[in-house]
This record gives structure tokens, sequence and C-alpha cells, in this order.
């Protein structure tokens, strides 16, 4: 060690304990959608397949085992079916932004990954549930 090196004070670097995220998931929800740019896709409605993950940050105090505690994902899908509803949409992309602004817009959220597809997609029933990671 050098005479430079000697009393000088190091700031200590610790690692936060890794932070609880749930994750809300919505899988293979279709729905009839005004999108495309191509003067043959304004014609009509043409299915979109939408999946979402969005992370959540828990808190550290545990649930009362309400539903105001939690995200609701009926109340993500009933914002996702309102944005498709309110009218042409020309890019999937952009729809997969208003789908992840929607989602993000509550304070508890803290990351949205919404794929999209759309074109001749079958009609499945949507999936919605949570998970944790610990």
């Amino acid at each position: 060690m050098s005479q430079t090196q000697i009393g000088v004070v190091q700031p200590l670097h610790q690692t936060e304990p890794e932070q609880r995220i749930r994750r809300v998931f919505v899988r293979d929800l279709v729905l009839a959608a005004l999108i495309g740019v191509h003067r043959h896709e304004q014609d009509g409605r043409q299915r979109v397949r939408i999946n979402l993950d969005l992370e959540v940050p828990e808190d550290p105090m545990p649930l009362a085992d309400r539903l105001g505690e939690v995200v609701n994902y009926e109340d993500i899908v009933t914002g996702i079916r309102k944005i498709v509803a309110a009218g042409h949409i020309n890019l999937v992309e952009t729809l997969a932004e208003r789908v992840a602004a929607r989602c993000l817009a509550d304070r508890r959220a803290g990351r949205a990954r919404v794929p999209g597809r759309y074109g001749r997609l079958p009609a499945r029933r949507p999936a919605c549930h949570r998970a944790s990671r610990w």
C-alpha cells in the first residue's frame, strides 16, 4: 500500500435486499380491433391478440385480503377493451404503447411488457393470473 492510500476512507457499497415482485399476466386476450395502415386493413375489424406481463413491486406490509390493495387484472382487461373500442389505430406498436400506458397509470405498477399480434388469429379464451417471485 502506498502512502497516499493509507488512511483513505472508501464508502462501503452494500447491496439492497432484493425487492419482491408480483407479476400480473394477461394471456391470449383476443379482441376485434380496427387496426392497420393499409387500405384493406381499414375496411373492417381484425383480431388482435394481447399478452401482458406487468411487474408490481410488493409492499413490505402484508396485504389485508382486499381487491383494492392489488393491481386488478379485471380492471386492466376493461381498460384494454376501452382502448380497442375507442377507434382505429394504425400500428400494433401504438396499441401496445397505449396498453402499457394504461397499466402504468396505476402508481403501483413498475414495468409493463406488451407484445402484440394481429391478423388471422384463432379465438382463445384469455388467461389472467398473478404470480409472485420471492
